[in-house]
């Protein structure tokens, strides 16, 4: 077994680690003290080439493997979480659609764009009454002739309504058989669409510098051309959309503990407390001990998921352990690297604080930490 990255795979690290303490850190604090998106620096993730990673050259990508794209969004959130989330929806659920599933036609309308940064594109999901039962979406598309019609809303968006987002994929029930049970088409509703409102969604306690919306859907009309696939393969879209996903969000994970873990362990070594750093102290030494075992062991298992993805072999299990795992770590490191600080870990002017709050939500979006345990348990024939 080869657990040395690739040389290309070393220079995404060091060229998204630079980056992120030049251009990211210097900002971070005050950005989600603002609650203020930065177009600036997103863009600037563009020029770096982060948002093409993945994406084939002749839509203006790299068209490199899905690991060095996880390494990115691990760099990112190592240093900030709002700007991971950024990269991690703006590739895994608004480019990613696009590129497995769009015509010709519309991945080379949308695609550049997206690839350069430039724009955003969102992925419309999560509904009010729908978050964890995906399936009891209201959202519904109906054919009017030669156009369709959409009503409904869908909330905790990502990206949904940024003055650089250029729409949404939507997803949509158009049609129920007998049982009732829906079925499910995903369309794409570009920004400016009469009856399509963005709102932006204010007051969060994590990633508060990264964009989130609530979009509503008043008889919005869009052509049949704007249908994403085939009518009725929403829900096989949305889920080899998710497991991919899933990845990206345990790279949001394992940044998140590698960066409360450098902060603790900093602290440590500056700190003194009965006349030596408090690092030297066992209660603290086994602490920072456990931490970096934590997240080796899911930077270890989150790369043989992407590897499993990478060389086409099965990987939704593994997608969803990897997830589950690295968002729980997350948690737990964040947790002690606070204790670390004690009162100075509560206190906004130290970035642990943030790193604590950041880490809240990998345990509930693109599926909570109950719903991977559903998806691991049916995976392993329970």
């Amino acid at each position: 077994m080869d657990f040395e990255l690739t040389d290309d795979q070393k220079m995404i690290r060091e060229t998204v680690r630079e980056f992120a303490e030049k251009k990211i850190k210097p900002f971070a604090h005050e950005l989600d003290e603002k609650e203020e998106f930065s177009e600036e620096i997103t863009k600037a993730m563009g020029d770096l080439g982060i948002f093409g990673i993945v994406v084939p050259e002749e839509y203006g990508g790299q068209g490199l493997d899905y690991t060095s794209y996880i390494i990115a969004v691990e760099e990112l959130a190592r240093v900030d979480g709002s700007h991971a989330a950024t990269i991690a929806a703006g590739v895994s659920l608004g480019i990613a659609p696009l590129l497995y599933f769009g015509t010709e036609e519309q991945k080379k309308k949308y695609l550049p764009a997206l690839v350069a940064g430039e724009k955003l594109f969102a992925f419309g999901l999560t509904e009010p009454g729908a978050g964890s039962d995906s399936r009891g979406s209201k959202t519904k598309a109906e054919k009017v002739g030669d156009e369709w019609v959409i009503n409904g809303a869908k909330i905790f968006i990502t990206n949904g309504s940024a003055d650089m987002n250029w729409g949404s994929i939507v997803q949509t029930v158009t049609d129920r058989d007998d049982k009732g049970v829906p079925e499910f088409t995903c369309f794409i509703v570009e920004k400016g669409a009469e009856g399509f409102t963005q709102k932006t969604m204010h007051k969060k306690m994590m990633w508060r510098a990264s964009n989130t919306a609530e979009l509503y859907f008043t008889n919005v009309k869009v052509a049949n051309s704007a249908m994403l696939g085939t009518k009725g393969a929403g829900s096989k879209q949305m889920l080899k959309t998710l497991d991919s996903g899933r990845l990206s969000i345990g790279a949001m994970g394992l940044g998140c503990a590698q960066g409360a873990y450098e902060l603790a362990l900093a602290y440590a070594k500056q700190r003194e407390q009965f006349g030596k750093p408090i690092s030297r102290h066992q209660v603290i030494s086994f602490k920072l001990a456990d931490m970096a075992v934590k997240i080796e062991h899911a930077r270890t298992f989150l790369y043989k998921a992407c590897w499993l993805r990478d060389t086409g072999k099965p990987f939704a299990k593994e997608s969803a352990m990897a997830k589950l795992y690295c968002s729980e770590v997350a948690k737990e490191v964040a947790d002690e690297a606070v204790q670390i600080h004690g009162g100075y870990g509560l206190m906004k002017e130290f970035d642990v604080e943030r790193f604590y709050r950041d880490q809240r939500l990998l345990q509930i979006g693109e599926g909570t930490s109950e719903i991977q345990r559903l998806v691991i348990s049916r995976a392993i024939g329970c």
